[in-house]
């Protein structure tokens, strides 16, 4: 059984209420979400890359960070974890169960950012578009499995499978309220990876980051983080990489280390 809560360093993520619990890939992503918002605004930063993870954390420019849109929200870990690096950022928060936006309101306002994180409960395909808002960047944990053996609770069907949210779904919704330079980010099962990417181009984006993630280094991947926006007129390079949350002794890899070391309470 899973635990009911998950501590970090900087807030409480209670979950008893939530089919989507705390797991340690949404976690890697959330970190590496914030990782690439929270890059340096300014043009000509001097400050020297980090060394190990994955790439240069200041290898590109963003555009600041003052709406953020979370698809799905669950528990509401990932508009924590951002807040965490953005605390003036303007988070809107969808979540179709019930409790389990009641739950993620609250652990929301358990923290110094409960003024910035509105969590709402609804389905996305309507609410998103009714907000009359754009975001400068929507992210999502979606539904991993689409046309795939279910469960019996139907909580955990909305949570785990896309009977409430296809990902085309997702990419319609992303299309409507994504701010002309914004930034979009989705991790899903990286046996996904080409139907993303058929779908994201459908919605004429263009993928700019993809992250294959493996449990450990003697594993093949098993999710992929996926970084789009989109096309302008100066487009930047494809970049692919990976990582591994677990090296061959079974101790977490310095590039998760890294990322994740602001919110885990023993890196």
């Amino acid at each position: 059984m899973a635990n009911s809560y998950f501590q970090f360093k900087q807030f409480t993520v209670h979950q008893d209420r939530c089919a989507m619990k705390v797991t340690t890939d949404g976690c890697l992503f959330g970190a590496w979400v914030a990782e690439q918002v929270a890059l340096p605004q300014l043009q000509g930063d001097s400050r020297e890359p980090e060394v190990g993870i994955l790439e240069s954390p200041f290898d590109k420019l963003r555009v600041t960070a003052k709406t953020i849109l979370d698809i799905g929200t669950g528990t509401g870990l990932l508009s924590l974890m951002l807040a965490q690096k953005n605390p003036t950022a303007e988070i809107d928060a969808i979540e179709i169960d019930a409790e389990a936006a009641k739950q993620a309101q609250a652990n929301a306002d358990a923290t110094p950012w409960k003024e910035n994180i509105f969590v709402m409960p609804g389905d996305a395909k309507d609410m998103a578009f009714a907000l009359g808002k754009e975001y400068d960047i929507i992210i999502s944990n979606p539904p991993f499995y689409e046309k795939e053996l279910t469960s019996p609770d139907l909580q955990k069907n909305i949570a785990h499978h896309g009977t409430a949210l296809l990902l085309e779904d997702l990419l319609q919704i992303i299309s409507g309220v994504l701010s002309p330079g914004g930034w979009f980010y989705i991790l899903l099962p990286a046996k996904r990876m080409m139907e993303a990417g058929l779908l994201i181009k459908k919605y004429h984006f263009v993928v700019t980051k993809t992250i294959l993630v493996r449990q450990s280094t003697q594993h093949a991947p098993f999710r992929i983080f996926i970084e789009g926006k989109r096309p302008g007129n100066d487009e930047e390079p494809y970049s692919k990489t990976e990582m591994a949350i677990k090296d061959e002794e079974g101790q977490y890899t310095e590039s998760f280390v890294k990322l994740l070391k602001d919110y885990y309470l023993h890196l």
